[in-house]
């Protein structure tokens, strides 16, 4: 097994989902093509994701653009979504997950055009009739099935007018939170090849940190093309895994 292949698409794939979300985008199908079993490709990817986003966090906060005040509750309904979008999961059918993914990721990508959200807010984050349901929500998806899940929550953080680099700090976190419980439960069942996970979670905290220092440096009116062109490649993939 390649390791050091495995670490550099850690590295690219969280460098692109701390901007944009879509890490999946490249994990998936770079560790498939190298023939890893597709559960212990997801296992590997939540292991390395949780890990990596909470280092994320962790940053954003030691540069005191966000407030653990703030991002407190953030947690309770992420690992509610997302213990919610497990026990969901084991009742749909693998079609109907395909298209909740669809159908959730082109209504983000029409309404992005109809809002004003820019990414330079200076709006504090704050339990909201919008934010509440909006983590829980896309938490159950990240539970049930989760491609994109990063790029939704940016639409989320940006629809609330929080500026760019605070709406990162947000992500990861939640993230965090409702993959935590994913994670447990592919070591649990014995899904996960250690030193895939390992050298994947490396490559991943590198790419957070490499992710952090090129958003300070991205004009935030910049991000929603950069979330629009994430979100086309996004639903292209899953219709693609879908019908073929």
């Amino acid at each position: 097994m390649d390791y050091v292949l495995l670490y550099f698409i850690g590295m690219a794939a969280m460098t692109l989902g701390t901007l944009a979300g879509g890490g999946g985008l490249i994990t998936v199908p770079a560790m498939l093509l190298m023939g890893i079993p597709i559960h212990s490709v997801i296992g590997a990817g939540k292991m390395s994701t949780t890990v990596s986003s909470f280092s994320t966090f962790i940053t954003v906060l030691l540069k005191k653009q966000i407030t653990l005040k703030e991002s407190f509750w953030i947690i309770p309904m992420s690992l509610a979504g997302g213990f919610t979008g497990g026990f969901v999961a084991t009742r749909l059918t693998e079609s109907t997950m395909y298209t909740v993914a669809v159908v959730l990721l082109i209504f983000a990508f029409l309404t992005s055009f109809f809002s004003k959200a820019d990414f330079t807010g200076e709006e504090d984050l704050r339990p909201t009739k919008v934010g509440v349901p909006g983590l829980f929500g896309i938490g159950l998806y990240d539970g049930m099935f989760g491609p994109g899940q990063g790029t939704l929550l940016l639409y989320l953080f940006g629809h609330l007018r929080i500026a760019y680099l605070r709406a990162i700090g947000f992500v990861r976190l939640a993230t965090f939170s409702s993959g935590f419980g994913a994670a447990i439960s592919y070591i649990a069942m014995g899904k996960i090849i250690w030193p895939i996970a390992f050298a994947l979670m490396a490559g991943s905290l590198s790419g957070a940190q490499i992710g952090v220092r090129l958003a300070e440096k991205l004009n935030p009116r910049h991000v929603k093309i950069l979330l629009r062109c994430v979100t086309v490649v996004l639903i292209i993939q899953l219709i693609i895994n879908r019908f073929i």
